[in-house]
Order: C-alpha cells, then structure tokens, then sequence
C-alpha cells in the first residue's frame, strides 16, 4: 500500500466519523416525542401545550433536545428567575442543569413554573452554557401556558411554561445555563 493510498483511506475515515458526529447532534425530536414528554412532566393532555409547540416548530423545526425542569421568579421592574432541569438529547444521554437569569421592563409580581424548554441547533452541550437574550412578556393570575423564546448565536431556547403566581409586564433579560447551581444570576 502506498502512502498516497494509506492518507486517501485515512481521510475517507475521518470524514466519515466527522459526519457521523455532526449527525448525532442533528437527531433531532418529532413533536409527538415532544407532546408524550410534555404531557408526562405537565401532568395533563392540554391542547395549550400542543398548540405552543406546534407554533415553535412552525417557526424553528424539530428540536434537537429539550429541558423539563422547574422555576421560580419574581420582578418589580428588575427581576430574577432561577431555576434547574434536566436536559435530554439523543446523542450525549441527560444531564442536570441550571439557569438563572437577570431581567428589566414593566413588569411586577411572581410565580412558580413547571418549564419545558425545546433547545434548537444545539451543535454540543458545553454550547448551552451560555448567555441567552430574549424578550418576555408575563400574564399569571393563578396559572395559565406561555412561550418565549431566547437565543445565543444560532442556537434558539424555547421555554414553555406554565404556573401559578401573579406577574403581569413585558422585559428584556437573559437566561444564563450552568452545570452547577449557583446564586449568582449575572
């Protein structure tokens, strides 16, 4: 075998363990894996769920990993959210995750939430642990589903939540994810 041909077969390789890599990442979930999910963690068959996300894949596809977890938050004018999950893909299994994040706008009150997160594009997990900026708006007045979306780079984080609690507003914030919990929220 010449060197030529041996660095040919070394490449071919390559590019196909790099494909394969690349394609585990974009495993990606149908919305009735998401829905089934949903309905576990949510405790309830809502056709509010169903119609959240199916307007979420409308606007960014199939998701290619999502966050069941919990949260709690509360604003006059500055607010702060906090909260922990677990994250689920295909590819790396689940991991423990948690979230805080600062916010600022008209906004008042507080609530609980239990949280389902749709995470697109997400190209590796150390990507989640980010900085993720959105807009939010918040109507609780003893519970109720709602959608926001928060994105860093190309990847976009879709939390779905419902609560209870009163909060009403609009703000500009950030969710910030960690491997550990901590009380720091910038």
């Amino acid at each position: 075998m010449t060197f030529r041909t041996l660095f040919a077969a070394v490449a071919f390789l390559a590019t196909i363990v790099s494909a394969q890599a690349q394609n585990n990442y974009q495993q990606k979930y149908s919305n009735n894996e998401i829905l089934d999910a949903g309905h576990r963690f949510f405790g309830t068959t809502s056709r509010e769920l169903a119609l959240l996300v199916e307007r979420a894949t409308k606007q960014w596809g199939q998701p290619n990993g999502y966050i069941l977890g919990e949260e709690a938050g509360g604003a006059i004018t500055v607010g702060l959210r906090y909260g922990e999950g677990t994250l689920y893909t295909r590819n790396a299994g689940d991991r423990k995750i948690y979230w805080q994040g600062p916010s600022i706008g008209f906004d008042v009150g507080g609530e609980g939430a239990r949280v389902m997160m749709l995470v697109y594009n997400l190209p590796a997990i150390e990507t989640l642990y980010n900085r993720y900026v959105g807009i939010s708006g918040s109507a609780y007045f003893v519970g109720g589903f709602g959608m926001t979306a928060v994105t860093w780079d190309r990847v976009v984080i879709v939390p779905i939540r419902t609560g209870v609690g009163l909060r009403l507003g609009a703000n500009i914030g950030y969710l910030k994810f960690t491997p550990t919990a901590t009380w720091f929220p910038l």
